[in-house]
């Protein structure tokens, strides 16, 4: 059972908790993490989910993703997320998330981190991760034009968001 912290709109905690599965009751906002990773030859690493997971299932995917359980901060459950889906540690102490998006359910926070890796260092999560791969930007274009990818409103812009410091969408 997966147990999520109620947020509301100014992102505080409420104090209330979520069952994950349960119906969210108009006002309950959670917390989401988003993880991109790029190699140091500047490929983005993306997964391709589980054909019977739920929501955007054999889609390919951001590196790793999920939400945030119940006295998780964001960071705490980006690198968590990392660990459970790809079976790499990565250390998000010396950064913070790139950007948050609101959504209707609660709050997108994407990291954006650079870490030297070889696709023989993951171990993939069987229940949820299906491959992984590295793209650079004209591989991920394909994918999204093919239908492939989950449409992201950034996926044309992921690769300069790695380096930018101030955001404009």
């Amino acid at each position: 059972m997966e147990e999520w912290d109620l947020l509301n709109e100014n992102r505080e905690l409420t104090g209330k908790t979520h069952i994950r599965g349960e119906k969210l009751a108009p006002g309950e906002l959670h917390l989401v993490v988003h993880i991109c990773i790029f190699n140091e030859k500047g490929q983005l690493l993306i997964q391709k989910r589980q054909k019977d997971k739920e929501g955007w299932p054999n889609y390919w995917d951001l590196s790793a993703a999920g939400s945030a359980l119940k006295g998780e901060t964001s960071l705490q459950a980006a690198e968590r997320e990392v660990q459970e889906e790809l079976g790499i540690t990565i250390d998000l102490s010396k950064t913070r998330a790139k950007f948050s998006y609101h959504f209707e359910a609660g709050f997108d926070d994407y990291w954006f981190i650079t870490q030297d890796l070889e696709l023989s260092d993951l171990t993939l999560q069987e229940e949820e991760v299906a491959d992984a791969r590295f793209v650079t930007k004209e591989e991920l274009e394909v994918l999204k034009n093919a239908g492939e990818f989950i449409p992201y409103f950034f996926l044309n812009q992921v690769f300069e968001l790695k380096n930018a410091t101030s955001i404009h969408f």
